[in-house]
């Protein structure tokens, strides 16, 4: 029985083995066509041949990088302004608290390393938002939001101000 059972184990394991020869087939089949850069259309297409224009590797320094600044997230909220000069349109907050003197610390922080930094009061969240810097225009705020993401506050998001 023990015999029968290990001749049975033995057996299953041979016939789910994959073959070495077809997965060559495959790639002498995927070579073939990566090299040919001109495909001929079936016979009943007629005569006519379709042109497949080869991939031209650039190197990187010759890559144009575009921001799509439409589709950066820019959270919506109600806020009044507790202290600063005032919002505009467009604002990067870079702190949130439930605590006012919190948001107080950070807004002197930023005021020391020279931004003009708000403290706006979210009633409906109960949160002091602190914003570094507020813009008119939507492109503006977030090259200013993706500078402060790569430095020290990489939790840096937009504010649009629902007024």
């Amino acid at each position: 029985m023990v015999l029968c059972a290990g001749l049975a184990v033995a057996l299953a394991f041979t016939s789910c083995k994959s073959s070495e020869s077809a997965y060559r087939k495959a790639y002498e089949k995927a070579k073939a066509q990566e090299t040919n850069t001109v495909v001929e259309q079936p016979s009943n297409a007629g005569s006519e041949t379709t042109v497949v224009a080869p991939v031209v590797t650039r190197p990187s320094t010759e890559t144009t990088v575009v921001d799509n600044v439409d589709n950066a997230v820019v959270r919506q909220e109600s806020v009044q302004l507790i202290n600063g000069s005032g919002l505009r349109n467009f604002s990067v907050v870079v702190g949130s608290f439930s605590v006012k003197a919190n948001a107080e610390g950070l807004q002197q922080t930023l005021r020391n390393g020279g931004y003009d930094a708000q403290i706006v009061y979210n009633s409906a969240r109960n949160m002091y938002r602190v914003v570094a810097t507020t813009y008119d225009d939507k492109a503006s705020a977030v090259r200013s939001r993706n500078d402060f993401k790569a430095g020290k506050y990489p939790d840096a998001w937009l504010l649009y101000n629902q007024q």
